[in-house]
């Protein structure tokens, strides 16, 4: 049974049996499914349409579908799923670092990338002002300091060491919070998709760490070389820093 309309999905592939693929897998789903063939035909789309989530293939031609990621996650903040041939775990991460929120590879199962583009949609749905909804209540006047950079709970804020504000995500925010209050302590991914109650998960899902990619990205100095977020080979992750209660 088909059900109620949950959004518009961008699907940018330069090869038509997967846009009918997908296609013919999200508009049962309630989905209304646009279709882009390759970077021009994508920004034309999110120039007369709003766009819920975009599905976007790493090989569109003669341009690098990671461009356009690059692209969208600077001018705005629509969820991107990278549903792509490309298996290098190189590329994968170079996808996540740029703010993609999941990664599929093709062949796919539809019943996966439905899971994952539910689970995006509906982490997204929780930032504040997107459904009415408001973020959970945090404790006022809590404050935390690490490398120079502050963290209000209250004000849900993050400053960097020039007193700049930066600007998080809900999750991001959530994930930072996690892990400043509990420097030194390796987190395993499934703890951490169990601290971070507030956002939805599926039993494949890698956002951890693409959360933690787009995390490293903007407090880090260097990303590649993250010195705050250590990576705990076959564990999990690790905040590194000195961490004061203010």
């Amino acid at each position: 049974m088909a059900h109620q309309a949950t959004g518009n999905i961008l699907v940018v592939d330069d090869e038509p049996e997967v846009r009918a693929l997908l296609r013919a897998g999200l508009e049962p789903e309630g989905y209304e499914v646009l279709e882009a063939k390759d970077g021009a035909e994508a920004r034309a789309v999110f120039e007369a349409r709003h766009i819920d989530l975009v599905t976007l293939d790493l090989k569109l031609g003669g341009e690098d579908g990671l461009n356009l990621a690059r692209e969208l996650r600077t001018r705005r903040n629509t969820p991107i799923v990278m549903i792509t041939g490309k298996g290098d775990p190189i590329d994968r991460v170079v996808g996540l670092e740029l703010g993609a929120d999941d990664y599929v590879t093709k062949p796919f199962h539809m019943r996966e990338v439905l899971a994952r583009i539910r689970a995006v949609l509906r982490r997204y749905a929780m930032a504040p002002g997107a459904t009415g909804e408001t973020a959970a209540p945090q404790p006022d006047k809590v404050r935390y300091s690490f490398e120079d950079w502050s963290l209000d709970l209250g004000r849900r804020e993050v400053r960097n060491p020039r007193g700049e504000v930066c600007e998080l995500t809900t999750a991001e925010f959530d994930l930072l919070t996690k892990l400043v209050q509990r420097p030194g302590r390796v987190l395993s991914r499934d703890e951490l998709m169990d601290l971070l109650k507030g956002h939805d998960w599926t039993p494949l899902d890698r956002s951890i760490d693409a959360l933690i990619a787009r995390l490293r990205k903007k407090i880090e100095p260097q990303s590649e070389r993250p010195r705050l977020i250590k990576t705990v080979r076959g564990v999990g992750y690790a905040f590194a820093a000195a961490v004061k209660r203010l």
